[in-house]
């Protein structure tokens, strides 16, 4: 066998099978054990699929942004950003999505598989209105697997441990970032100094 793996069959011969429990967790609707993972979340990521390739984008709001309209339906809002809009475009294209929630200081995750549209249904954005600011479209996905991960990825990373968090300075700021991609014609100082302001003012 050469180094690289081209198969399941070469897959299954060095991982196994997998045992019941990873197994049985897996359902095609939203269980009420679901819903509670769902509604606890403020954050998300979202991946999707376009004809450019993959796209993961994180996906943030109060606790039970993601609303669960009945057992097979989830409604994510599109909240404001920079107008990319990189998976909405990929959604109009192939309507496959995934969601990974978080929870703080829960290990477990819960991901979600489905099919998405995209509704600007004025009824609909209006409900999902903040601070009388309402989305510009909501993703509304229709469940085709929802199951929960085990603690492991957490555990090992220890990404709930206040101790292990990394100090922002020691990192290149955006505008760092933004300066040194665009030869100085975006970003700098000026723009990191801004953002907090200008974020909280855009929020919604």
């Amino acid at each position: 066998m050469s180094d690289i793996l081209r198969t399941e069959a070469e897959l299954e011969a060095i991982y196994g099978r997998p045992v019941e429990a990873s197994t049985v967790k897996e359902v095609n609707w939203i269980t009420p054990h679901y819903r509670a993972y769902i509604e606890a979340s403020p954050y998300a990521a979202l991946a999707t699929s376009g004809p450019e390739g993959l796209d993961c984008s994180p996906r943030g709001d109060r606790p039970g942004f993601v609303r669960v309209h009945d057992e097979k339906t989830l409604m994510l809002p599109d909240r404001r950003g920079n107008n990319r809009i990189d998976s909405l475009r990929n959604i109009v294209r192939d309507p496959r999505v995934a969601l990974l929630f978080m929870i703080p200081g829960v290990g477990n995750t819960l991901r979600v598989n489905g099919r998405a549209h995209l509704s600007i249904a004025p009824d609909l954005l209006e409900s999902f209105a903040v601070e009388e600011k309402a989305p510009r479209s909501v993703t509304v996905i229709e469940v085709d697997a929802v199951y929960f991960q085990c603690a492991r990825a957490l555990v090992r990373s220890e990404l709930w441990n206040p101790a292990r968090h990394v100090d922002p300075k020691s990192l290149p700021s955006a505008g760092q970032i933004l300066a040194a991609l665009s030869g100085d014609r975006v970003g700098g100082e000026t723009y990191d100094r801004e953002w907090p302001g200008r974020a909280a003012a855009t929020m919604w």
